[in-house]
């Protein structure tokens, strides 16, 4: 194997909610998972909150993005956003930025 060609690369990719966008070049983005108990077998709901890098300040509150694995840009980003998946309708983003505030 020749040390220009390259391996693909494994880097985990998540799809979650934006929750916050007043950092520059910075959204928190909730990441629900479900799964089934291995005892109990009931229906587990999780959430966790990423910081995720936003290079051209596109998301809003309520957009559904993925994200994507990546270097350390700062003390807790390690996400950078590749793709805005649904965007909010207007209407509902300021409704919720005035619900937040």
């Amino acid at each position: 194997m020749n040390s220009k060609e390259q391996i693909p690369s494994r880097k985990t990719t998540k799809v979650g909610t934006v929750i916050g966008a007043k950092m520059a070049k910075t959204v928190t983005i909730r990441v629900e998972r479900q799964y089934r108990h291995p005892l109990y077998k009931k229906i587990v709901r999780t959430r966790r909150i990423f910081l995720a890098h936003d290079e051209y300040g596109k998301c809003k509150v309520g957009d559904v993005v993925r994200i994507i694995e990546t270097r350390p840009i700062s003390r807790h980003k390690r996400w950078r956003v590749v793709e805005i998946l649904g965007l909010v309708p207007q209407s509902v983003a300021s409704d919720l930025g005035e619900a937040q505030s």
